[in-house]
Formats: C-alpha cells, structure tokens, sequence
C-alpha cells in the first residue's frame, strides 16, 4: 500500500468542516476507492478556535494560509476560502510550489480560470473544481468525461439554491419579492448581503465554467449577460402560470451558428418540463447533447455535506492520477489545452429567444391593434395572449404577449416604440422564455 497522501485545507467553515467530518466517516470506503490514504494533516482559518474544535485536535491548525501552501510535505490544497483577492494568491502559489489543487470557488475560476489552467499545465498538477458547480452534484465530470462523446447543444441550469427559494415562495404564497428576501434571510436560506444570489452573479458563475467545458472555449465571465430577480413580481409570476409556465432564474449556455449564448436571467418554462418542477434550494441542470439527447442533473446544490461530497471525489481523483503523467489526464476543461475554440460569446443583442411581455395599456378599443402592429413591424409574430378585463372603475389593464422565437433587438426596438405611445403607461416589462425542448 503507498503512503497516504497528505492535505492541507484552506478555510474551515461550512463546506471546510463537511470535508473532515465525511472524510473521517467514510475513510476505509475512500481508501478501497483511492488505492491509498488521502488524510488531512494541517488546516489554516482566520478561526482557529473553530477549527480547533472541528479537527478535535487531529491535525495542526495555523492561520496563516501560506504555512499550508509553502509546507514541503503537502501534496493537496483545498481552497474553500471564495472570493478572488486571496484566495488567487494561495492558488497560484500552490500551484508554483507544486501542489495540486482542489476548490469549490466558482468566482475564482470564472474570472481567473485561463491563467490558473495555464499555471497548472505549465506546472504539470491537477486543479480540480466538481463542488464550484451545483453544489454535490457531479456535473463538471458528467460534462467532462460522460458526455465526452457528443457535440453538446446547449445547457440550462437552475445552479443558485437562495434565488430557486425565493422564486418558489413567491409561487407558492403570493407574496413579492421583497417580502420573501427578507424570510429567505430569516431562514438562513439568503445571506446577510445576497447580491451575488439575487443579482445573478452567482449562477453566471457557475454557468460560464460550464459554457467552457461543454464548448472547449475559455473561462470569459466578462461576456456574460447577467440579470438577476430583484424586479420580478408576484403579478408576473401569477400571468405565467395562467399560460402554463413556471419562472425560474436559469443560466444557459448555447451553441448557435454564429457563436455561443451565455446568459442568466428570469425565464418563463413550460409547467410539464422537469426542470420547471424543482422547488425550493434544489439544483438542477438540464444538457442536450446531440448522441444522448437531454440528461437532467438534480440533487444538492450548497450545504457541508453535498459540496464536501463534491470534494472528496476530487480528492480522490487527484490521488489517483498523482501519479498518472501529466499528459493523460482528464484536460481541466475537457477540451486539449492547445485546442480551444475562439468561437465568439454573443452580445445580449443577438441571442434568439421567445419573449413574455406584460404592457400596462389605457382600456379602449384600438390599443391592441397599435401593440399588434408595432409587433409585426418588427417582424415578431404572436404565440399567445392574455388581456385582462379592468376591473370596476379602472381605467387601465394588463396586456400580456407570448411572442414566438426572434432576436433580442428586434424586440428591443418593439418595446421602445410600444412604450412611446400614448395609451401605454410605465415600462414594458419584459421576461425571456424558453421551451428547453
């Protein structure tokens, strides 16, 4: 039996603690698996209290993290510090030091991927990333390696549990937006500070490391059109389930003929899609390959254990090809380093959806048909629609518009000459849809 491997973890916090615990529990498992020991020898947290109590003494705490990194004897970091200051720091010089890499920071490799793969490659050590995407559920490897046969079409992913919570409650009671963040936080459901779930970040982190694995391109968060769930409103919510749909907050990625899709944003879905169904913090991401059609990914998003899962894989698979040769191992993003694609990310403007449009028009005859005409102007042809009747006393109603595939410019430039006229007050309020079919 070889010598065990030895880990130095950064941060020993929620996912940080959920790695020692299910390491510890399921070691002899592990060790069938790994073919040798993967033991934790030393941790660094700011906390050293904390980590004491967690590690029961087992191992040696320090808080400094570059005791970790610059240790000779360790041979595995685990990164599980986030954000991109700091934590780029520790990374890079684990990697100029000659260790491999385990992380769970999405943020990181979203904007600093290229580099950190390049380093890596340059270095001949693995840096491996299964918990930086839904949590416990092993889609970088199903995209990685068990759909390495196919020419993927596109992926859409609900991939941040906090806004996937939000959005449920808001269906289930009615309730705005405002009100729900505020239970979510209560709930420990939402950070103190959920920009970064709210505002879509988070999932168009998560999305644009995807986009490169199934498109062999690089990691270009910069390119991504991001637009989170802050201006969604009950009434929105409400209209699309008259019209048969669910609005989740979904990162897509996709293949097209002139470049490659990556968005976030609020999209209408068909109620009878799989996807639409999942509730609450769960995580799914749905794949269209061209061989094996549409494979569904669901399960565990966040939490200690589910991302400790993700992590120990990783682990796992980092012990075993230490000391597989650099040259066959899995590529990081699936794609040989020396064959990325320079396919272009497309600007907002030119992605091809179907819109939901929600108009706030006077009630009296001839409004629909100016709506119509703008509509068909623009060449954007009608899937449905829904008018409501003003109630007593009112002089104003609600329009809302299915419309049928067409560029995002088109519909921008129906939008401005639709809020122009006279009968229609406020904003247009606009959500993009899809059929996933």
């Amino acid at each position: 039996m070889m010598k065990p491997i030895k880990v130095g973890l950064l941060g020993i916090g929620t996912v940080g603690a959920g790695t020692f615990t299910v390491l510890q529990r399921n070691q002899e498992e592990i060790l069938r698996r790994a073919g040798r020991g993967i033991e934790i020898v030393m941790v660094a947290d700011l906390n050293t209290e904390r980590a004491r109590e967690v590690t029961g003494g087992a191992v040696e705490v320090v808080n400094d993290a570059n005791l970790v990194v610059n240790h000779p004897d360790i041979d595995i970091v685990v990164e599980l510090i986030g954000g991109y200051g700091i934590a780029r720091d520790l990374v890079m010089k684990a990697i100029a030091n000659g260790k491999h890499v385990v992380t769970a920071n999405k943020a990181l490799l979203a904007t600093h991927g290229t580099e950190i793969f390049r380093a890596a490659q340059e270095k001949g050590v693995v840096v491996a990333f299964e918990a930086a995407v839904a949590g416990g559920i092993p889609i970088i490897k199903a995209l990685r390696e068990g759909l390495t046969a196919n020419r993927i079409q596109w992926i859409a992913g609900i991939i941040n549990g906090t806004t996937n919570f939000i959005l449920s409650e808001m269906r289930d009671k009615g309730l705005d937006f405002d009100v729900v963040l505020k239970q979510a936080q209560a709930l420990g459901y939402a950070e103190a500070d959920p920009t970064f779930d709210i505002e879509g970040v988070d999932a168009a982190h998560k999305a644009t490391i995807m986009s490169a694995i199934a498109f062999g391109v690089p990691v270009q968060f910069d390119k991504a059109y991001v637009e989170g769930i802050t201006r969604l409103s009950a009434t929105d919510i409400r209209y699309a389930e008259q019209l048969g749909y669910r609005i989740k907050l979904l990162g897509i990625t996709r293949r097209v003929a002139n470049g490659i899709e990556l968005r976030v944003h609020p999209t209408l879905i068909p109620k009878n899609r799989l996807i639409a169904n999942v509730e609450g913090a769960m995580n799914a991401v749905l794949v269209q390959a061209d061989a094996v059609g549409a494979t569904l990914y669901y399960g565990k998003g966040a939490g200690a254990e589910p991302t400790a899962s993700a992590v120990i894989a990783d682990l796992v698979d980092v012990t075993r090809l230490a000391t597989a040769d650099p040259e066959h191992r899995v590529p990081y993003l699936a794609f040989q380093p020396n064959q990325m694609a320079d396919t272009p990310i497309l600007p907002m403007s030119e992605v091809t959806t179907s819109y939901y449009l929600r108009i706030r028009v006077a009630d009296k005859p001839g409004v629909l048909a100016d709506v119509t005409r703008i509509l068909a102007d623009a060449s954007i042809s009608i899937d449905a629609m829904l008018q409501k009747e003003a109630g007593e006393g009112e002089t104003q109603t609600d329009l809302i518009i299915l419309t049928h595939e067409t560029k995002e410019k088109q519909v921008d430039a129906a939008i401005a000459a639709i809020e122009a006229l006279s009968t229609v007050s406020g904003k247009v309020n606009r959500i993009r849809l899809e059929q996933l079919s």
